[in-house]
């Protein structure tokens, strides 16, 4: 009977002791064989691997973490994942912290700051060596938590060199005007707003600001503007729009706070037998796919989503390290012109 034998039949889980003494060498040349091969020779690193495999010996990263005083794990509360918003960003994200070996925790809040706080407690109490959040919009005492705890973080999706918290993203509310620009450019001065719900959520709250500012700066009557509040759906989209057109008089373009929305819109305008844009034009907000492929193509603002997924990534790995925070980072966002944005008709 072999030794793995011996170890599956008592169910004994297996030791770096265990793998030492079936390999003939010491624990601490296990221990180089796993951590740092290139300082055994070839022979030893194949026999001491060959028992690692027979004996199903896993390392404890439990007994590791607590020796570096550090997990390797990081982690990110999203507000959703229903939809593609986050996606990109939370990739870039992950691959950033896998080339150094880290494993990456999410959670999703449902956009609900109760969740949320729970769900950073949650992080916070499995050790996590930091955790990156969504926009700044939160209980005091989701960030006091975490400072407690030693935990840094970083927030991203939102530029307010205001705010104290570690960041890097971009200005939301001068997006929006960016955009907001070409459309009072183009004639628009009916203007209907499809937002997100703007309570706990700074970049909703922002980009209505903007839309807001930029109406009154070209001196358009607040009463040319109407708002809708929606949940991140097509659905929900789809509703808010109708909604919308039933004003008088009707809205010439309905600005969304998202792709998602303003996909809804524009099903619902189909639906309706409304031509976009010659009856009505309709914008997005963040270019997730979904705004390339639908019909017509959706005129958007860019969002960097991987290069703030990478920075983020690298900010927090350097405040794990010890050094000092780093300024807020802002990100530039662009408009990306496509055919669902035309003249007021």
């Amino acid at each position: 009977m072999t030794m793995a034998d011996d170890t599956q039949r008592s169910g004994h889980v297996p030791t770096l002791a265990d793998v030492a003494r079936a390999a003939r060498v010491s624990s601490a040349t296990v221990s180089r064989c796993l951590n740092e091969p290139h300082r055994v020779t070839r022979q030893t690193r194949e026999r001491v691997m060959r028992v690692v495999r027979e004996l199903g010996y896993a390392p404890n990263f439990g007994a590791r973490a607590l020796a570096a005083r550090r997990t390797d794990t990081f982690g990110a509360v999203i507000p959703t994942m229903d939809n593609a918003i986050f996606a990109r960003g939370l990739q870039a994200f992950q691959e950033e912290m896998g080339r150094h070996g880290i494993t990456l925790l999410v959670a999703s809040s449902s956009y609900d700051p109760g969740l949320e706080q729970e769900q950073i407690r949650n992080l916070a109490a499995r050790g996590v060596d930091g955790v990156m959040l969504i926009g700044h919009d939160r209980p005091e005492d989701s960030y006091r938590l975490l400072q407690r705890r030693g935990v840094p973080y970083v927030v991203t999706w939102s530029h307010d060199p205001s705010q104290p918290h570690p960041s890097i993203g971009f200005d939301n509310r001068k997006a929006m005007m960016a955009l907001m620009e070409q459309v009072i450019r183009l004639g628009h001065r009916h203007v209907g707003l499809l937002s997100g719900v703007r309570y706990g959520n700074d970049r909703a709250r922002l980009r209505a600001e903007g839309v807001a500012e930029s109406m009154q700066r070209a001196g358009i009557a607040a009463d040319n503007l109407t708002t809708v509040e929606a949940r991140y759906s097509i659905d929900a989209g789809a509703a808010g729009f109708a909604q919308l057109m039933q004003r008088r008089p009707r809205p010439t373009v309905v600005v969304c706070g998202n792709d998602v929305l303003a996909a809804g819109a524009l099903r619902q305008a189909r639906a309706m037998g409304l031509n976009v844009p010659g009856d009505v034009s309709i914008t997005g907000f963040d270019d997730i796919d979904l705004a390339e492929i639908v019909t017509p193509g959706l005129t958007t603002v860019h969002v960097p989503h991987r290069q703030m997924g990478r920075g983020a990534a690298e900010i927090l790995m350097k405040l794990r390290d010890g050094q000092d925070p780093v300024p807020p980072v802002e990100l530039k966002a662009s408009i990306l012109w496509r055919e669902s944005l035309g003249a007021a008709p």
